[in-house]
């Protein structure tokens, strides 16, 4: 079984504008994580490769990790950026969609003082664009935002879609009521995945544990099932919360009752298939 980490970062600082790290609550991973550094650690659990997901709207930063991709084998796609609200959206796409390891697009979607940004017209000319090219989104959502979600699969059913950290629950205090209406009608979309990451920091970051998450996980695999769910660690933000090893551990415990078949499915083969990864 190859398992495949759908969602980490990297980031070096002074090489890009990563002021959103200045704030008190992020001091723990105020420094540069590389793939020096995840290297150790994805071989600890036996993850085989890893997908890079952006954190700058700088296509800088496609070519940057794409060199470090061509470095380090256990890099096998990368998630860029593209400007999809530019008229030069297609030209930038194009510079990248032939990379073997380019395998989809990502804007921070919840950080626009927009709550509506992504279903404005000049952005969603350029999800035509993505959907053209069959170059998958990820929908970076709070749960205000999901209500998105279902707008977008029906205007571009033929455009791959994951829903980062589940939109980012509120796992802390064990909310459901805000999330689930708009999280399930999401998943009756055949074109619409779940990425099941970044949870221990929607969680208490001090006193979580797997159980805190189960309910969320539970959730996820029923409304889209094991085809349609994929692990991603969120490294280095989950170290915020708990190290990369806590973060497999829990999700791994959160699916143990499902078929040997469907856990492959959620660690490997949903992620796989749906950037088309080279493995």
């Amino acid at each position: 079984m190859m398992r495949i980490d759908a969602h980490q970062h990297f980031w070096e600082l002074g090489r890009f504008d990563y002021s959103w790290l200045d704030a008190d609550a992020l001091a723990a991973i105020r420094r540069s994580f590389l793939p020096q550094d995840l290297k150790p650690l994805i071989e600890q659990v036996q993850i085989d490769r890893t997908v890079f997901v952006q954190t700058q709207h700088n296509v800088e930063e496609n070519r940057w990790v794409l060199n470090l991709a061509t470095e380090h084998d256990f890099i096998c796609g990368v998630v860029g950026w593209v400007d999809l609200a530019s008229d030069r959206c297609e030209e930038q796409l194009l510079e990248f969609k032939d990379h073997p390891k380019f395998v989809g697009v990502r804007h921070v979607t919840h950080d626009e003082p927009d709550d509506n940004f992504i279903v404005r017209d000049d952005v969603r000319r350029g999800l035509k664009v993505l959907e053209r090219h069959q170059v998958p989104f990820d929908l970076l959502f709070y749960v205000k935002h999901l209500r998105h979600t279902v707008p977008l699969a029906k205007e571009f059913p033929d455009l791959p879609l994951v829903i980062d950290h589940l939109a980012k629950p509120e796992i802390k205090h064990q909310r459901i009521d805000n999330w689930i209406d708009d999280f399930r009608a999401a998943a009756k979309f055949p074109n619409v995945y779940c990425k099941l990451s970044g949870m221990i920091t929607e969680a208490n970051w001090t006193n979580w544990n797997a159980e805190d998450l189960r309910r969320y996980v539970e959730t996820a695999i029923e409304c889209f099932g094991p085809k349609r769910c994929m692990f991603g660690s969120d490294w280095p933000v989950c170290e915020l919360a708990g190290s990369y090893r806590q973060v497999y551990e829990a999700l791994t415990e959160c699916i143990n009752s499902l078929s040997e078949t469907e856990q492959a499915q959620v660690m490997g083969q949903t992620a796989i298939s749906f950037y088309g990864l080279e493995v």
